[in-house]
């Protein structure tokens, strides 16, 4: 005869089942060669993914939290380049130094373009992006076409964001175009591999407008 005890929770209280989990990421990682900025960051990345890999292989170009943080506090736009993105990310936070979060991949001028020229609509969104974005925090974490976009826009002098956090995921370019991301010398988050995807993006954007209010 088998008996079958029911799992009860050590807590159900959002607050402390996040302070348990980061101090269990804290532990399980163990050493690291992240800073202080870096490491909150890199604490929501492992608990929205339970990849320590993952974490383990994020990038950071030295100004890169400072650029996010500062890109939130003074209003910038942030774009994401899906709508998955778009609507992970914790608007009021955004919102509260009245910055907004926008997508464009399904505009409707950026789909008959697209369809014109028959490319991506993630290619052309990143177009008219870097238009009306400047200074801005542009998340990707589902196109790769789109991160590669912005980055030559960015190595032709047409796109000035603040921060780029590109994170996609995929066999096809993802891995390549988050290698070209990390070689540009502008704040980025990126990380190594195949690995990625619109749930790790929006918690790195997440930590960083976190750290935005929590200056004051």
């Amino acid at each position: 005869m088998q008996f079958h005890t029911e799992f009860t929770p050590s807590t159900v209280q959002p607050q402390e089942i996040e302070e348990k989990s980061f101090a269990i990421i804290t532990e399980e990682l163990g050493e690291h060669s992240f800073t202080p900025e870096q490491f909150p960051v890199v604490q929501r990345v492992i608990h929205a993914s339970a990849d320590f890999d993952l974490g383990r292989s994020l990038l950071f170009h030295p100004d890169a939290v400072e650029a996010g943080i500062q890109a939130i506090r003074t209003g910038k736009i942030l774009v994401a380049d899906v709508q998955m993105v778009q609507v992970g990310i914790s608007k009021a936070r955004i919102e509260k130094f009245g910055g907004e979060v926008k997508v464009y991949i399904s505009d409707r001028d950026v789909m008959e373009e697209a369809k014109r020229l028959n490319t991506t609509r993630a290619i052309i969104s990143m177009r008219k992006a870097v238009k009306e974005a400047e200074g801005g925090i542009f998340a990707i974490g589902n196109a790769p076409t789109a991160l590669l976009e912005l980055i030559r826009l960015v190595k032709e002098g047409e796109a000035k964001p603040g921060l780029i956090i590109g994170m996609p995921v995929g066999f096809v370019s993802a891995a390549e175009s988050k290698e070209e991301l990390a070689k540009l010398d502008i704040p980025f988050i990126t990380n190594q591999g195949r690995k990625g995807g619109s749930p790790v993006t929006v918690a790195a954007v997440n930590a960083l407008s976190l750290m935005a209010e929590r200056r004051g």
